[in-house]
């Protein structure tokens, strides 16, 4: 009786949460495949069954493809850079130099920076005309490009601000990583003559495994959900070069209100990170873990 009476106060203690989880979550999950296999009006009343003809014309539809090898490029060049780079300064700040705490704090400052804000301040550096990365390409003599109304170019514009949010996060992760890792195997890399490089490749980053995947796996489904950025730098153009699935999404349901469509969109971008998350468990193997 004493378990029951226990188990029932637990379940009490987590209604809270079990509504909200339910409100935010997993109603939103089943209404959204019960309109992927609807026909819905322009409130988002469905108006009869649909079968697979939205999946049919989801499919056959040259923007759908277009937008997922947005999400995809954008994705490989984000999570790239941002770990990349991110490695390097935690490596570099790693160091025991005089000041280097200033430096932390201001490698790990955008962790502080909203996307609106970072998204604004690159709006302002990539401007075409009062922008002042094309002022510096001016100066010395080259053709000021149009960052965000190029094709070329937009994609890595959005890019850059993305980078640049994730590396703060990326940052301190990975100096944590650094700094769990035991002095001793340094002081035996040193016993034993490792160069520096030898102790990095071979002992150092394998023993950073761990934070270097946490960060891939967190940093990929990040990029899969770029919205902020997109909105305020390119929304979605020139040509849909950087209309990534979630504005996609957005776009669909909201400014075409065709939400059968848009949730058709929110399947396989379901399917997608949970692709994502099965390949996760695979490639955890393979982390050294001490």
């Amino acid at each position: 009786m004493n378990f029951y009476k226990n188990e029932k106060t637990g379940l009490l203690f987590s209604l809270p949460s079990l509504i909200i989880a339910f409100i935010f979550s997993i109603y939103p999950l089943i209404k959204t495949f019960i309109y992927a296999f609807s026909f819905t009006d322009e409130k988002g009343k469905i108006v009869e069954f649909a079968g697979f003809e939205n999946f049919i014309e989801l499919f056959t539809d040259p923007s759908f493809y277009l937008s997922i090898f947005a999400t995809f490029k954008f994705a490989v060049i984000t999570v790239f850079f941002s770990i990349t780079i991110a490695l390097f300064l935690a490596i570099l700040c790693n160091e025991k130099i005089k000041g280097i705490g200033f430096f932390r704090t201001i490698f790990s400052s955008s962790l502080g920076v909203s996307i609106s804000a970072s998204a604004s301040i690159v709006l302002f550096m990539f401007h075409p005309s009062l922008g002042v990365i094309n002022e510096i390409i001016k100066f010395f003599g080259g053709v000021p490009l149009n960052w965000l109304t190029d094709s070329k170019y937009a994609l890595i514009t959005v890019a850059i601000s993305t980078i640049w949010m994730n590396i703060g996060f990326g940052f301190l992760v990975l100096t944590a990583g650094l700094q769990n890792i035991s002095t001793d195997i340094d002081e035996s890399c040193a016993i034993d003559g490792a160069s520096y490089f030898n102790k990095l490749f071979k002992v150092t980053l394998p023993l950073l495994s761990p934070s270097i995947f946490y960060l891939t796996i967190t940093t990929t489904l990040k990029a899969f959900q770029g919205f902020g950025q997109v909105d305020i730098l390119t929304g979605g153009g020139p040509n849909n070069a950087t209309n990534f699935l979630v504005y996609s999404i957005y776009k669909t349901a909201f400014s075409s209100y065709r939400f059968d469509y848009a949730s058709v969109q929110g399947v396989i971008l379901l399917i997608i990170i949970i692709s994502i998350m099965l390949f996760k468990s695979k490639l955890e193997k393979k982390v050294h873990y001490q």
